[in-house]
């Protein structure tokens, strides 16, 4: 068995979620020992491996660490021995091709950078990447380009993705209550709508989304809509849950702001309280278009045409140095965050194989 497959494997039977991750910090620190590396945490139990090629600078890879709160129901022999905790998004994937990477950096003489390996807990919640870069990591080994790996359902397996620009949307989990009045069906002027201000909030607010320009890649709109409790009175409380995601800051600072003007025009003409609670979540990963072209020229990556709109903190490593986040194929398996989720673990050495040329030819 290739040891990136009996990586991968022992990874995922150990799974453990956001920040505390003692045993996936203490595998993949025996797994660098003896290699030519400097291996440190800058927080908690992240790792980072430091191969010094005595150059200027560096270019920094990164892969996250932790997995899901999910009950597995994949019966692999190399299953999760934690209950309730999977590896359900592919970080197992992306730590193997990380380690895999570090093995094939181990034998070389001269690169033309020093290159950083970043192992990064708390990507799914609560962002491990902000506190890594706060720590001055970057700065500190120099590094001038950062790149990263998702593991993709439905793309061509084996194949590297990306695009310019925007590749995984700035989300923002959104809760609306809207709190009027109970009265009886029959007495309705004794009462204020709930269920009325709140087809009002979702109508006005859909459609002030829906005037944006159709190049700019965004989205608000709530799945989720309860109101009432009886069918002969009035609903004294209704509630909604959406979504908000959009790309550029000034596109989700719109967007957040209708959702307030909104809510004061609904208020005011039903005479209710509109509350609103969002968790702004990550800012939206966007590739640094001259480096997209830099390493089309190194190696094979298809361009997406649309962007993804689903989240990542990888986002934090560029806004401190230009970045590229990849989207590597998996074929026709299971969704990401799917309790059966699994894939052909052959593929991850494409990844390896695609960053080891990134760190020998990147100029």
């Amino acid at each position: 068995m290739l040891q990136v497959i009996r990586d991968r494997q022992a990874l995922h039977a150990i799974p453990e979620l956001e920040l505390e991750l003692p045993k996936t910090a203490a595998y993949i620190r025996k797994a660098l020992e003896g290699l030519g590396c400097r291996v440190f945490s800058p927080t908690g139990y992240a790792v980072c491996a430091f191969f010094d090629f005595g150059a200027d600078d560096a270019i920094a890879f990164r892969a996250d660490m932790d997995a899901l709160p999910i009950a597995e129901q994949t019966n692999l022999p190399f299953a999760s021995q934690h209950p309730g905790r999977m590896h359900a998004c592919g970080h197992d994937g992306h730590m193997a091709t990380l380690l895999e990477l570090a093995r094939r950096l181990n034998g070389k003489k001269a690169l033309p950078h020093n290159v950083l390996l970043i192992f990064q807990p708390g990507e799914e919640s609560p962002g491990g990447a902000k506190a890594i870069c706060a720590t001055g990591i970057l700065e500190r080994c120099r590094v001038k380009a950062v790149f990263g790996l998702h593991l993709w359902p439905g793309l061509a397996g084996g194949v590297m993705h990306t695009r310019e620009k925007e590749l995984m949307s700035h989300g923002a989990e959104l809760t609306v209550d809207v709190y009027g009045r109970s009265s009886h069906i029959g007495n309705a002027a004794a009462g204020i709508d709930a269920t009325a201000a709140a087809v009002e909030f979702y109508t006005k607010v859909r459609a002030a989304e829906a005037a944006l320009p159709p190049e700019i890649f965004r989205l608000l709109n709530f799945g989720k809509f309860e109101s009432g409790t009886v069918r002969n009175a009035l609903s004294a409380h209704a509630h909604l849950e959406g979504s908000l995601r959009a790309f550029q800051d000034d596109v989700f600072d719109h967007l957040l702001q209708t959702l307030f003007d909104v809510k004061a025009d609904v208020e005011e003409k039903f005479g209710c309280t509109v509350q609103i609670h969002l968790n702004e979540g990550y800012p939206a990963v966007m590739n640094d278009p001259a480096l997209v072209a830099k390493v089309r020229r190194i190696g094979d990556v298809r361009l997406l045409e649309k962007p993804a709109m689903a989240s990542e903190d990888f986002s934090e490593y560029q806004r401190r140095v230009p970045g590229v986040f990849f989207f590597l194929g998996i074929g026709d398996t299971p969704a990401l965050h799917a309790t059966t989720f699994n894939f052909d673990e052959e593929i991850l050495l494409k990844g390896a194989d695609f960053f080891e040329k990134l760190a020998e030819n990147l100029q």
